[in-house]
């Protein structure tokens, strides 16, 4: 796990920003390829949401091969993830990654609650306009690796874990493959 950030970053100060990431950039490798200054400041849960897992106007992503992450409003409910700390000139890197130009997500703020129970304010993204539709299994296994690299809950783990994904068992790009071995490696080595 990377060193906290968190205790001099609560808030947006001058260039940078907060970011709670609870898709696949929850795994360092994936949003570093975008996104360099993403430096992790805390796992952090967000209360009265659900992750869903859906396909932005029923179409399936090509890059992932089936449903993306999404939240959507859930009173009891709770996702988890990580606040990364982030220059604002990533900003627009995270934005076109994320599909807001086409609709894809809009921009949300939100307020996420720290393991020690600090509120803080972060930007993330809901998906808009789709169909709920299952991971693939090179996605899911991208969150779960992410969830595990930056120690969310174990319970909350297992239920990343028991996900049913779809059938999807063909190739997805060298950049998704690359990604999948380092969050591997980096796991096995510590």
């Amino acid at each position: 796990m990377a060193s906290s950030a968190y205790e001099d970053s609560a808030g947006q100060h001058g260039d940078s920003f907060l970011y709670f990431a609870y898709g696949s950039n929850l795994l360092s490798e994936r949003i570093h390829l975008r996104n360099p200054s993403a430096e992790f400041c805390c796992v952090a849960r967000l209360q009265d949401f659900k992750l869903d897992f859906g396909n932005f106007q029923g179409k399936t992503s090509e890059r992932w091969h089936g449903g993306i992450a999404t939240v959507f409003q859930s009173p009891g409910d709770e996702v988890w993830g990580v606040v990364w700390k982030m220059n604002e000139s990533n900003l627009s890197s995270l934005d076109e990654q994320e599909g807001v130009k086409h609709g894809v997500y809009v921009v949300i703020e939100i307020k996420v609650s720290t393991q020690e129970g600090k509120e803080i304010a972060c930007r993330s993204y809901l998906m808009t306009n789709y169909e709920s539709a299952p991971p693939s299994p090179q996605y899911k296994k991208v969150i779960c690796l992410g969830a595990k690299e930056n120690g969310l809950p174990l319970d909350y783990q297992e239920k990343l874990k028991a996900i049913e994904p779809n059938d999807y068992n063909g190739k997805v790009s060298e950049e998704i493959e690359d990604i999948i071995k380092k969050g591997e490696a980096k796991l096995f080595r510590t």
